[in-house]
């Protein structure tokens, strides 16, 4: 069984409920304190294993390939100056990451923007994180649970959270049974996509980080446009799950939906609370 080395991050939408702001800046550069958000997710990635950065971009997009590039100017200005260690974390992140970048030049969905991606990832198992679900956990990161969960199972994982009934329609929801006796682990028999709460088949929703397995391209090939007309990652895995190959993993942290101007500000606030910045 392949490690999981790559993550993929789907990067390419317009972030309309931050605008104006996202009108020239893309979402994923939005910062919690001193750090965008595609940053955070960056620095997961990582501490799971992950070296090689699969970044799937659109128009006006390039403010992140600049950021997670060398930039001499600012680097001789501040050179051996009290403002140097500010660049620590990212040339860290720039010396240890390969970044790769494609296009997604139609908005056709999360199962598309993946689809997109398969260029750079090849016939590998993958990870994908939404930035701008942004996770913090006291021990080991999101990504770095899933993992574990993936190297103990050999197939699709998705993380997921409980959420209140009435939200299920923001989200992808999943059912299915617990494995190995264990409350945080659940073998997938059926998802939905954004189902309304009375269709919902439970409260378990997933949330931006996903392991795929390389067999997910086909099945996503020939899965059809679902709902708002968009090529679905849920209506991928359901066929995965069909055939018994998605687990679902309860993960251990605090998740913050920085899509959300609320959830954005809750996320400031306690990254600022926390110190980190």
């Amino acid at each position: 069984m392949k490690s999981i080395k790559k993550c993929l991050f789907p990067a390419a939408g317009y972030g309309t409920r931050f605008l104006p702001a996202t009108k020239s800046m893309p979402k994923e550069m939005l910062p919690i304190m001193t750090k965008p958000l595609i940053q955070y997710g960056v620095e997961e990635a990582l501490s799971a294993g992950c070296v090689t950065m699969a970044i799937v971009t659109g128009r006006g997009k390039r403010a992140i390939e600049d950021h997670f590039d060398i930039s001499y100017e600012l680097e001789h200005q501040i050179k051996n100056t009290s403002k140097e260690h500010y660049l620590t974390e990212i040339r860290k992140l720039i010396s240890q990451c390969t970044f790769t970048y494609t296009r997604q030049v139609e908005m056709k969905g999360l199962g598309h923007a993946i689809l997109t991606g398969k260029s750079l990832i090849a016939d590998e198992p993958f990870a994908v994180i939404l930035a701008d679900d942004l996770c913090d956990s006291k021990e080991k990161g999101v990504l770095s649970q899933m993992v574990e969960v993936y190297e103990k199972y050999g197939c699709c994982v998705v993380a997921i959270e409980e959420v209140p009934k009435e939200d299920t329609s923001k989200y992808g929801v999943i059912a299915g049974y617990k494995v190995d006796g264990r409350d945080d682990t659940y073998r997938v028999e059926t998802m939905v996509e954004k189902p309304d709460p009375k269709d919902a088949p439970s409260n378990l929703a997933i949330i931006g980080r996903y392991i795929l397995t390389p067999d997910i391209f086909e099945v996503i090939e020939n899965t059809k446009a679902g709902k708002g007309g968009e090529i679905q990652i849920t209506d991928a895995l359901l066929e995965m799950a069909k055939q018994g190959k998605v687990i679902a993993y309860k993960f251990k942290g605090k998740r913050f939906d920085c899509g959300s101007v609320d959830g954005f500000v809750e996320a400031t606030n306690y990254f600022y609370a926390k110190g980190d910045n």
